[in-house]
């Protein structure tokens, strides 16, 4: 955004099931004007307290002058499914100003899965204004906040191009993507960078994970069945995903886990990830849901090193239910070896 807003209205159009989110937290990306080439990076830090009451900071840089700086006091309400914030105040600003500032407003939606708002604005038409999108990441915790002690976990988190590091200097980078897989023993915090419009304001995020008590020993079991199978396509066992969304539960992880195993077991095996439906709902939405759940079950595998030549996917929403409608066995992700 150009040094030119003296009133900003963001009206931010939740969905009905993002309803009481708490929106608190830094929001990173940036704000663009097509079909013009400039952007302008920013950053969005806001604190929702008691009664919906918010309050923070928009800070944006010019993409082509980064010299040009400026800072905005955000008042506002979260109110049921719609929030509105206002730019009240410019509190700072750097390089040469304008003749008038830009007045509008933006149409924002949150994308719980992937900690995203994505906004199109709406401006007066006074010199050059017009409209623009802002699209912007906010990094959190997407997996468990405790792991046992001593065991490998995976853990997960939003955000765009992020990077982990283990200290708040960013000396000691651990990790790289939106998943980590290692083993802590001790309560530790992570600094997570993201790489999408880092700006003179974009900072590392703490990220705490908690360790608890160490799992007990497991007596011995029976050998799963192998899940890679020439034959024919292998429903994956208890490979699960929040209603609705293609966000994973933690009672995957098993399964994922042995898949993983088979195919370091055989290196060169290539899969086709299918993701299924059932026969509720829209056919469209249900063909994206399916591909979604798919390309879920391949980042999961992308993150935990297999290389990327040996997935492909593939979603057919309900188009091959195994089971009369309605059956929930029909809402799964097969895995299928390519010859």
């Amino acid at each position: 955004m150009q040094s030119r807003v003296l009133f900003l209205t963001l009206a931010l159009a939740m969905a009905r099931a993002s309803q009481g989110q708490d929106l608190s937290g830094t929001w990173q990306g940036v704000e663009v004007h097509l079909p013009r080439a400039d952007y302008w990076p920013a950053v969005l830090t806001i604190t929702e307290g008691k009664g919906g009451i918010i309050a923070g900071t928009l800070e944006q840089e010019g993409g082509m002058n980064p010299t040009n700086i400026v800072r905005f006091l955000i008042n506002g309400q979260h109110s049921g499914a719609r929030i509105r914030l206002d730019q009240s105040k410019i509190l700072y600003q750097t390089g040469q100003g304008y003749a008038s500032w830009c007045q509008g407003y933006l149409d924002c939606t949150y994308n719980a899965a992937e900690e995203r708002l994505s906004a199109r604005s709406t401006f007066r038409p006074v010199n050059d204004c017009s409209t623009s999108s802002f699209d912007l990441f906010r990094v959190k915790l997407k997996s468990a906040a405790q792991v046992p002690a001593g065991s490998w976990s995976t853990l997960r988190i939003s955000g765009r191009e992020v990077v982990w590091f283990s200290d708040r200097a960013l000396q000691h980078q651990v990790a790289k993507g939106n998943s980590f897989r290692t083993r802590l023993t001790t309560t530790t915090t992570f600094y997570i960078t993201q790489g999408f419009y880092p700006s003179h304001k974009s900072g590392p995020v703490p990220v705490t994970v908690r360790v608890g008590p160490a799992l007990a020993a497991r007596k011995p079991q029976r050998a799963a069945a192998p899940l890679l199978q020439i034959a024919a396509p292998v429903a994956l066992p208890d490979v699960l995903f929040r209603t609705g969304t293609a966000e994973l539960l933690p009672v995957s992880e098993p399964t994922l886990l042995q898949l993983l195993q088979e195919l370091r077991a055989h290196p060169k095996l290539r899969l086709r990830i299918a993701g299924h439906t059932d026969q509720i709902g829209d056919a469209t939405k249900n063909l994206l849901l399916s591909e979604q759940r798919a390309e879920a079950v391949q980042r999961y595998l992308l993150g935990v090193g297999v290389a990327a030549a040996r997935l492909e996917t593939i979603g057919y929403g309900h188009s091959r239910l195994r089971y009369p409608s309605p059956d929930l066995r029909n809402r799964r992700v097969e895995v299928e070896v390519l010859k």
